[in-house]
């Protein structure tokens, strides 16, 4: 009768057990070595044949025992060194070991036998856990043979793995992954817009390859698949686990190569934290999306005051209670509210008789913050709403769509009035704000388009009155204020510029913003340079290059 614990009750075997080791468990826990992890052996010698009590099959298994533990362990020179042919042992168990890097390796010994004298053959199986190819196990057999005396592992390749010949090793491939790509069907250049595959597990791990990741692949199942591969050119021969039947599917992004390798370049030698997005105005699809450095999506997901940038929903505000473009418009160095003090950039005033459209284009911080008292309390919300801010976009990736709050006191709202206060926008948001002027209504930016179930709609649109001054104003603030860095450039490019203050530092650090969009094609874009100081002066110049590079 068999047991739980798998020994034989009969008397037969009671005389066995005093006298042979019926079960050998060893467990190794190495730190790494040579790029090796750490490894597990556990060998059993079974019971259930008449051969375990041949004195030259427990001497051979013993023999065994040593080669597998130094195989299991990692320990490929050892290993080598019971075999008869040591170095072919060695090269080829550090090769399928670094190969396939196991973090958990098992290997059990089965019943040996004799098969002459001074020959015996022992099956054994391995179990490894891979990464990114999970569970993966195969049996193979051992031949031992008797040498002066002693016992040695007869090496051969089929060893390792009885599917090797020689010249081969196993090795790990990752699953054909499908591209990601632009507008245009071409592979997506972009790196740092696509994200980042794992090399080890072939997971994608940020970005599209992690979002898509289950698409791209085929589907579930592992990653990684165990593969016998020629050692000298590493082409791959056999396929040992996995069908290699699901192709992934590819997925198409609304990326424009020629935008993308503008803004890219636009970004190029800049010194700080920066990022620069284009959409199409008419379409809200997402053209480009540079970042710099590479990793964190800043231009799609970045949380950041807009500061002056944001005085356009300001001026839709002020323009929707009745306010003209050529009204008159006060510009002091100081505003005070509740003893709080605003001021302009370095302090500067505009001349009397300066206009709204003035204030605007120069970005005087001191007319809007004393405009507030035209504004209800939710005004600045209400307005956002109108250009999209603090809806849930459906854009086919990861994006942080804005938030203005209610304004909860005098201070709050003045602060507000200028992109400052608890006011927040990625520079996806700031380019989709140029987009709605241009466009004269919302259109929810859009990366991937295969993705997106339900696009946002705005819930409040600009009256055509309000768009035409908006553009108005945008266009002056290239010709005669602070957008100057675009004067001159063709395609009649609108503008407005931001400085945004951020920290408790004194004097207060600041964000540079330019956003923008061309009068004679559908192109609009942010500019966003963190800690980088001035929008007319720092980020104006890089807002340049990009046009220029479009041509």
């Amino acid at each position: 009768m068999i047991r739980s614990d798998g020994y034989v009750d009969h008397p037969r075997y009671d005389r066995r057990r005093s006298r042979r080791r019926a079960v050998v468990s060893t467990f190794v826990a190495l730190a790494a070595t040579a790029g090796i992890g750490y490894w597990a052996y556990n060998a059993l010698v079974g019971d259930d044949g008449d051969d375990g009590d041949d004195p030259q099959v427990t001497a051979a298994t013993g023999q065994l025992d040593k080669f597998l533990t130094a195989w299991a362990s990692g320990d490929a020179q050892r290993a080598g060194r019971l075999t008869d042919t040591p170095d072919n042992a060695e090269s080829l168990i550090k090769s399928v070991m670094t190969n396939l890097e196991p973090t958990r390796t098992e290997i059990t010994a089965g019943t040996g036998k004799r098969e002459a004298e001074g020959e015996v053959e022992i099956p054994f199986t391995v179990k490894m856990v891979l990464s990114g190819a999970g569970d993966y196990q195969w049996h193979s057999k051992a031949q031992l043979i008797r040498k002066s005396g002693g016992w040695t592992v007869e090496f051969r390749t089929p060893l390792i793995h009885p599917d090797m010949v020689p010249g081969q090793t196993l090795a790990l491939k990752s699953r054909e992954r499908a591209e990601i790509l632009d507008r245009n069907g071409d592979e997506l250049q972009s790196a740092s817009l696509a994200g980042a595959v794992d090399p080890k597990t072939g997971k994608g791990i940020s970005g599209l390859q992690a979002r898509y990741d289950k698409q791209l692949t085929g589907g579930g199942g592992a990653a990684r698949s165990v593969v016998v591969v020629e050692r000298e050119s590493g082409r791959v021969v056999k396929r040992l686990t996995g069908s290699g039947k699901d192709a992934g599917k590819a997925v198409r992004t609304t990326i424009d190569p020629k935008v993308q390798e503008a803004a890219a370049a636009a970004l190029d030698g800049v010194k700080k934290n920066a990022a620069l997005v284009a959409i199409d105005p008419s379409t809200g699809d997402i053209l480009a999306a540079a970042n710099l450095p590479s990793g964190m999506n800043r231009a799609l997901e970045g949380r950041y005051p807009p500061g002056s940038t944001f005085k356009v929903v300001t001026s839709a505000a002020l323009l929707k209670q009745g306010m003209r473009p050529s009204d008159k418009a006060d510009c002091p160095k100081f505003a005070y509210v509740n003893g709080q003090r605003f001021e302009n950039q370095d302090q500067f005033v505009l001349p009397a008789g300066s206009t709204f459209k003035d204030a605007f284009a120069h970005s005087c911080n001191t007319f809007f913050v004393g405009a507030r008292g035209k504004l209800s309390a939710s005004a600045l919300h209400d307005t956002a709403e109108a250009f999209g801010i603090g809806g849930s976009w459906d854009a086919g990736t990861v994006t942080y769509d804005g938030s203005v709050p209610v304004a909860t006191g005098d201070n709050d709202k003045a602060a507000s009035t200028i992109g400052q206060a608890r006011t927040q926008a990625s520079p996806l948001v700031m380019a989709s704000i140029a987009a709605t002027v241009k466009e004269g209504a919302f259109k929810q930016p859009v990366l991937v388009p295969d993705a997106v179930r339900k696009r946002y709609e705005a819930s409040a649109r600009l009256e055509p009155g309000v768009v035409g001054s908006l553009r108005e104003m945008m266009r002056a603030t290239v010709t005669d204020g602070a957008g100057r860095a675009l004067k001159g450039l063709p395609g009649e490019p609108h503008a407005k510029t931001g400085t945004a203050e951020f920290g408790n530092d004194t004097p207060p650090r600041t964000h540079a913003w330019m956003i923008g969009y061309q009068g004679d094609r559908e192109l609009a874009w942010s500019v966003l340079l963190e800690d980088g100081g001035s929008g007319g002066s720092d980020a104006g110049p890089i807002a340049a290059r990009f046009l220029k590079n479009l041509g």
